[in-house]
């Protein structure tokens, strides 16, 4: 039996060291020893997220963090404005949508980043403007969103709070909560972070923190004032997902063998660009713009003269390569080559090598091996620095 090749832009590979550790005996989630892994392993998270602020664990997968993230800051009628560029985007306005939000939605087609520029010509004619959300990393168009530039129009222009869906970039991009001026930052575990689903991770600005003190929406699960009052004890307050932490303070071991978060940002970079350059060497044409490509996914238009889902699904069936489709107006548009977490320059080749060889199987017209050559130059130009 072959092992499957999970290109996916989520759930993704996990380490054999994090799936040992998940494996470990289980321990009270009201312990001293179960104090001690949370205080010591939300500690460890925060260069990830670039804050200095508490990181809060939710045993959920990222959407509940991002309804929290909302539930939290903004009451039915209140004004919020959306960016999305994407799926996931359209995920934030649907949460909006539900709580009876006031909703202003800054709509980019599929495939591009939302501009300062843009979105301070959005803001100017509005008022009492609560919250600003966006994705950062659109995991459906493999698009990355300029968050930095962004926050600084939202607080220049507003006094809202900007929300931001890190989910499928946190731990393989660069982030800098605090120094960006992000006030709320969602991540989950089942994709750059390289364990399963089931937990998300939350951070919190002082802003933020003033803002939820004061806001009457009820919510009880989801209640991040619960959450920070009990990650003062070491503790969360319902029962946490045990198992996924005790992963997450491996994961945070791997990064650091690796030596230290701006090398796995610097591998993911790589990798993106390993990806990129063989697809132009392919004659294959890529979704995203190069000023805002995505450091985790990559999104693929389908190559010229396939069909794309006999094409996905003779590539899985024959070389257990999986990648995903697109998503929306894109399905049968692009596929989507995740390269994030835990994945190497040499997955990226050996995936490349595989692609190629469907490619022959589709009497698709390429230069046999130029993909491969084309990420192995990338690859060696990086050692050789």
């Amino acid at each position: 039996m072959y092992p499957n090749i999970l290109r996916h832009p989520g759930p993704t590979p996990i380490p054999k060291k994090v799936q040992l550790a998940m494996n470990q005996d289980m321990i009270s989630h009201r312990s001293e020893e179960f104090v001690q892994l949370y205080r010591e392993t939300t500690e460890r998270v925060k260069p990830l997220f670039g804050t200095n602020q508490d990181i809060l664990l939710l045993p959920s997968g990222g959407t509940a963090a991002l309804e929290a993230a909302a539930v939290n800051t903004v009451s039915p009628g209140e004004e919020v404005v959306v960016i999305t560029i994407g799926a996931f985007g359209d995920y934030f306005v649907s949460i909006c949508e539900k709580y009876g939000f006031h909703i202003h939605k800054l709509q980019k087609q599929w495939g591009e980043a939302c501009s300062a520029e843009e979105l301070a010509e959005f803001l100017k004619p509005l008022t009492n403007i609560k919250a600003v959300f966006a994705t950062y990393n659109e995991t459906s168009t493999g698009v990355l969103n300029p968050v930095d530039e962004l926050a600084k129009v939202v607080h220049t222009q507003t006094d809202a709070l900007f929300i931001v869906d890190g989910v499928s970039c946190i731990g393989g991009a660069p982030a800098e909560m605090d120094q960006w001026g992000i006030d709320i930052l969602v991540t989950g575990s089942q994709k750059a972070m390289m364990l399963p689903p089931g937990l998300a991770l939350v951070s919190v600005s002082d802003r933020a923190w003033k803002v939820i003190e004061e806001n009457k929406t009820p919510s009880y699960y989801l209640n991040l004032l619960s959450y920070r009052e009990w990650a003062e004890k070491g503790m969360t307050p319902n029962t946490p997902a045990v198992s996924l932490i005790m992963g997450l303070s491996a994961v945070c071991d791997l990064i650091e063998e690796e030596g230290g978060f701006s090398q796995t940002v610097a591998r993911h970079e790589l990798m993106k660009n390993m990806v990129r350059e063989a697809m132009k060497a392919l004659k294959i044409s890529l979704l995203a713009a190069e000023e805002y490509a995505s450091p985790t996914i990559t999104a693929i238009r389908t190559p010229e003269g396939l069909n794309l889902g006999e094409f996905l699904a003779h590539l899985k069936k024959q070389y257990h390569l999986d990648f995903a489709g697109g998503l929306g107006p894109l399905q049968g548009e692009i596929f989507r080559f995740g390269h994030m977490g835990y994945c190497f320059p040499s997955d990226i080749l050996q995936a490349v090598s595989l692609l190629e060889a469907g490619l022959q199987d589709f009497s698709y017209s390429f230069e046999r091996g130029a993909g491969v050559l084309a990420a192995q130059k990338v690859f060696l130009q990086s050692v050789s620095r």
